[in-house]
């Protein structure tokens, strides 16, 4: 992949040259590289955040959306390993899924990441019928704002509406689409994150995700829905900060 193709699937909203490790972000379903601005700058400058922009949305609207998880991966996987080391994942809800899918290439590649953080997501081997993505718009519409993570008043505006459900609908096909393959998990540490009343995740499916890592596995729980990290930011970053600067 050419550099400038590289480039285009990143954004760096706090460039910190002398940070000794980078955090690679990966958003939800529907959200773009802006969701993690402001755990970028709680971040900063001890860790640079990184943050993936999917086709589809924001600059890149004129871009088809990826609605295969496995794709996205493989299309992202160089753009991580590009990135310098030591270097840790991040990812909310579907951007979980990628971190993890990523994370398993990179290794296989003898890249390790030095932890995986896996944000409001069952574990990748328990799948749950589901085909939201299927659904007329108002329905569709009526379940992405359930989560709470978007004003269901914005979808009032037909412009913004018809901006946003080409992402959104890809973005749920990916997920609701996603099978785990078989095969060899992850070393690194996994670290799930997860909020008390997330009306999609039950928090025993969260710590499945001890299964697929030969590495540690640590969980905490916060208060909050499936967008806890919002009314957490705080804490959430100084659980990352304290994961990846750790005396050795």
């Amino acid at each position: 992949m050419a550099g400038q193709a590289l480039r285009g699937w990143t954004r760096c909203f706090h460039p910190a040259p002398a940070a000794e490790t980078r955090l690679i972000a990966f958003p939800h379903a529907g959200g773009s590289a802006s969701a993690y601005r402001s755990l970028s700058a709680a971040l900063s400058p001890t860790v640079e955040v990184h943050t993936a922009q999917y086709p589809g949305r924001q600059d890149r609207m004129d871009e088809p959306v990826i609605d295969d998880l496995h794709v996205l991966a493989e299309r992202l996987v160089d753009v991580v390993a590009a990135i310098p080391k030591p270097f840790a994942l991040f990812g909310h809800s579907m951007g979980a899924i990628v971190a993890f899918e990523i994370a398993r290439r990179l290794e296989a590649r003898g890249l390790v990441p030095a932890a995986l953080f896996v944000s409001a997501r069952r574990g990748p081997d328990i799948f749950k019928e589901r085909s939201h993505h299927l659904a007329d718009d108002d329905t569709f519409l009526a379940e992405v704002s359930r989560l709470g993570g978007t004003d269901a008043s914005i979808f009032d505006d037909p412009d913004i509406r018809a901006l946003a459900l080409p992402a959104l609908r890809g973005d749920y096909k990916a997920v609701e689409t996603y099978r785990y393959r078989p095969g060899p998990d992850v070393t690194c540490p996994i670290v799930a994150l997860a909020g008390d009343s997330d009306p999609v995740l039950e928090l025993p499916d969260a710590e499945n995700w001890r299964e697929h890592t030969t590495g540690t596995f640590e969980m905490d729980v916060f208060q909050g829905g499936h967008f806890f990290v919002d009314a957490n930011l705080d804490a959430v970053a100084a659980r990352i900060l304290g994961t990846l600067t750790v005396s050795p």
